[in-house]
């Protein structure tokens, strides 16, 4: 078990509550922490969390965050722009002077964040720096292999995958989540990356592909536990994904070398992700790794746990 990024080894041969998965496949149960200078978790608590995402101090709603804050009101009234909610959608409440978008850092990367009402996201999820880094050292093993992004949303770990020498295909439903992906491949200086945007829905997206005959050495996915694509399709994670993974199943090439699935859904659990991927990947051996996806309170060290994710590794001891 890994927390906090240190590792804690557990005997998987017997059939007890630490082991996820008993087709002679070697799991482990990861809690991942943000490690990323650009984002900082300052307080949570009461549904809410208090954070600065590039410098501008921001209160947003939170599910996930049941128990009672930590500072003062005084710190929270500090932030330059909140988010309320309403009954139909929620608006920002900006402080005078506080600008509506900024940049924000990732190595040489430059991603723009933006206050939009009626959405209280910001362009980017600071809690899958875990991932992106994970990415980065993950090159193609031979040339540049083919990496699908799916649910890719503004292209955070599409232009990671791009940097580490992918060819990435990134998908997405919503054509302004796409252009504003384009808009951070041009500020970072990679317009000549090969980056494919594409506005569509995953699932038919992913069986179109399989009938080409196209395929994948590595695959991303990061599903909502509802949306709709462009031409009216409905998506919901807990119908839909066994099938969008049996198609990812057909897109992966002999030479493929990971798949890694990011899951926002309340009501799954990190064993969930283990049993998806060792029943849609069987046979293919290697490594299941699952578990949860957190940002470290600056305030008290708390934890406040934001995802789960599931990631096959192949060749992994």
């Amino acid at each position: 078990m890994r927390v906090a990024g240190v590792l804690f080894s557990r005997d998987e041969t017997k059939l007890d509550s630490a082991t996820l998965i008993s087709h002679a496949v070697k799991v482990d149960i990861q809690v991942l922490v943000n490690a990323w200078d650009g984002h900082r978790l300052l307080d949570s608590g009461d549904g809410l969390k208090l954070e600065e995402l590039g410098g501008v101090r921001l209160v947003r709603s939170e599910p996930s965050a049941w128990w009672s804050k930590a500072l003062p009101e005084a710190e929270w009234a500090k932030a330059a722009a909140v988010f309320e909610e309403g009954e139909r959608q929620g608006r920002w409440r900006l402080k005078q002077g506080t600008a509506s978008s900024w940049d924000v850092r990732l190595g040489k990367l430059r991603l723009q964040c933006r206050l939009m009402d009626g959405s209280k996201q910001l362009g980017v999820f600071a809690e899958q720096s875990p991932h992106w880094a994970w990415i980065q050292k993950q090159p193609p093993a031979s040339g540049q292999g083919r990496l699908l992004n799916l649910f890719g949303y503004t292209g955070v770990a599409s232009l990671v995958a791009a940097q580490a020498g992918w060819q990435v295909t990134h998908v997405d439903a919503s054509k302004p989540a796409v252009a504003w992906g384009r808009r951070n491949q041009e500020a970072s200086g990679l317009a000549a990356a090969p980056v494919r945007w594409i506005v569509e829905d995953a699932l038919t997206f992913v069986q179109r592909e399989a009938k080409r005959g196209n395929r994948y050495e590595a695959i991303l996915l990061d599903p909502p536990a509802f949306g709709r694509g462009p031409s009216g399709e409905v998506w919901k994670v807990e119908r839909d994904l066994p099938a969008l993974l049996q198609a990812c199943r057909q897109l992966l090439s002999p030479e493929a070398q990971f798949l890694l699935m990011t899951l926002y859904t309340i009501e799954a659990s990190s064993i969930l992700c283990g049993n998806l991927l060792e029943e849609h990947l069987r046979g293919l051996g290697g490594r299941v790794s699952v578990g949860e996806l957190a940002l470290r309170q600056h305030a008290s060290g708390r934890l406040m746990p934001l995802s789960l994710w599931g990631r096959w590794q192949s060749g992994a001891e």
